[in-house]
Formats: C-alpha cells, structure tokens, sequence
C-alpha cells in the first residue's frame, strides 16, 4: 500500500485502515439511476467504514460507434452530479476529455478524472492540475506502470500534487485485457496512491458489433487480487440493471452484488493490515 495520503474534503473514513472506493454508474443516464446508486453505495461505505467517492461520467466521449449514448447534457449531468455530492455529503468524481471542460467540470465535483486513452495528453493534464482539484489519472491500456511517472510529473509541474493513479489493465491482442498486477507496487513507487479498476479491466473492447463486450463473473476475482498485492483503492461501475445500461453495461457490476464483494474484500483487507502490524 502507498504511504500517499488521500485528503480529499468530504471524503470519510480515511483513517479507518480500509481501502478507498470509486464507484457508480458509467455515465449519468437520469437523476433517479443516479440517485439509487449513491444512496446504496453510501450506505454501505458507512456500513463497512470504506472511504468513498461517487463516480459518474457527465459525458461519454469515447464510444465506438457515432450513434451510442453519449449522455443527456452537460450542464444537466454535471447539476446532478453536485446535487448527488450536496445530498449524501460524499465527494464525486468526474472524467473530462478536453482542457476546456477541466474549469466547468471543476465547478461541480471534487476529483477530476482523466481518461486512459487521453492519459498523456498534456494540455489536459494541465488544465487539471491548475483546477486545484484531485486529479485521477487512469493508465493507458498502451503503457506500463513505470511510464506514468511522466503523466504525474505533468501535473506537479503544474503546481498540483494531489494525484491518484488507476491501474485498468493492458490491451492483449485486439479484443481483450489483461491485467498486470505488477504495475501496481510499480506506480507506488511514483509516491501517489494506486487504485484498480476492476470493471474496465475487464472489458473486451472493438467488438465487431460496436458495443464492448466485458466478463463481470471475473469482477471479484481481480478485485481479492488487487487487495492483496497492496492496491490503495477499488474502481466499480455499477449499476441496478447493467442489463439496460446505456454504457458499459456488459462489463458493470450489478448494484445488488456490490455488499457480497465489499464484505469479502473487507476481509482481505483487515487481513493484510493485522499482518502489516506484525
């Protein structure tokens, strides 16, 4: 585990030991998708004294085909978002595409995030860091653990030091990610805490169809993995019916399956902590 710390304003349980959690529907399909899962996702974080961070994408940049859903409007997702944060008292992360929305999405959420395809792109690094805001960065499907010292040196050279990496696997062939835990201790090193994406890192991307493919049964599997090798955090999509999602429904994690595997992952982790105090 990283000895970075996670000082994020609003954010809960920080000292309770346990790992941080990101979690919530791909994008912002409607208020009341929105609404559930925080309010079930919050009070689990309170149940199991897990440090939480709502997420949710505003807009959807990155589809695979030009008529999927991108989202139902910038300003009317970004104004849940904030209502979301005002409600439940959690703090709410975002991704952004380009260094313009970097100030507008700053408005209403806590973190930004940037996306692993646009992981080094410059320009939005830096209009990120200069928000003042936490900057999630997730690697690239493209690049190892070592490389992303560069997407970090980005950002502090911008005159912002709080970063969160997250690790969401590497492409393998044309239509399939693996993961590398490796990459996790690795980017420790970098002195920022480390979290896995355990949804998108099973994604099986470019179908022929259009629509990525995805393997959920696997979500608990990478998940118990990633908490033994030290991850600092747990990156979930969910959602009440991945089934109907209008995003990344293939490879989200049924919202009424997230206790089974935070309880399990808990334990993993209480675990490590009793060994750690040895």
């Amino acid at each position: 585990m990283s000895k970075a710390a996670i000082k994020i304003p609003g954010l809960m349980y920080t000292e309770s030991g346990n790992f941080l959690l990101i979690a919530g529907p791909c994008v912002v399909e409607s208020e009341e998708i929105v609404f559930q899962t925080a309010e079930k996702i919050k009070s689990l974080s309170v149940k199991y004294s897990i440090p939480f961070i709502f997420k949710s994408s505003y807009r959807k940049a990155n589809r695979s085909k030009g008529s999927s859903f991108t989202g139902i409007g910038d300003l009317k997702a970004l104004k849940i978002l904030a209502d979301v944060k005002r409600h439940f008292d959690i703090p709410v992360i975002t991704d952004i595409h380009n260094p313009e929305e970097a100030a507008l999405a700053a408005d209403y959420v806590d973190v930004l995030q940037i996306p692993a395809f646009l992981c080094r792109q410059s320009d939005l690094l830096t209009a990120a860091a200069k928000t003042g805001k936490w900057v999630n960065i997730k690697k690239g499907q493209f690049l190892s653990g070592s490389s992303m010292k560069f997407a970090v040196e980005k950002v502090r050279e911008s005159g912002n030091d709080n970063i969160i990496l997250t690790d969401r696997g590497n492409m393998f062939g044309y239509q399939d990610i693996v993961v590398d835990f490796r990459n996790i201790p690795i980017m420790q090193k970098i002195g920022v805490p480390v979290v896995m994406d355990i949804t998108h890192s099973l994604q099986q991307p470019n179908q022929e169809e259009g629509v990525s493919g995805g393997k959920p049964e696997m979500i608990e599997t990478i998940g118990k993995a990633a908490i033994s090798v030290g991850a600092d955090g747990i990156f979930i999509e969910t959602h009440p019916d991945p089934s109907v999602a209008k995003s990344d429904g293939a490879n989200m994690l049924k919202l009424s399956e997230l206790e089974n595997l935070l309880i399990k992952l808990c334990g993993i982790r209480n675990t490590i902590n009793s060994f750690n105090q040895l």
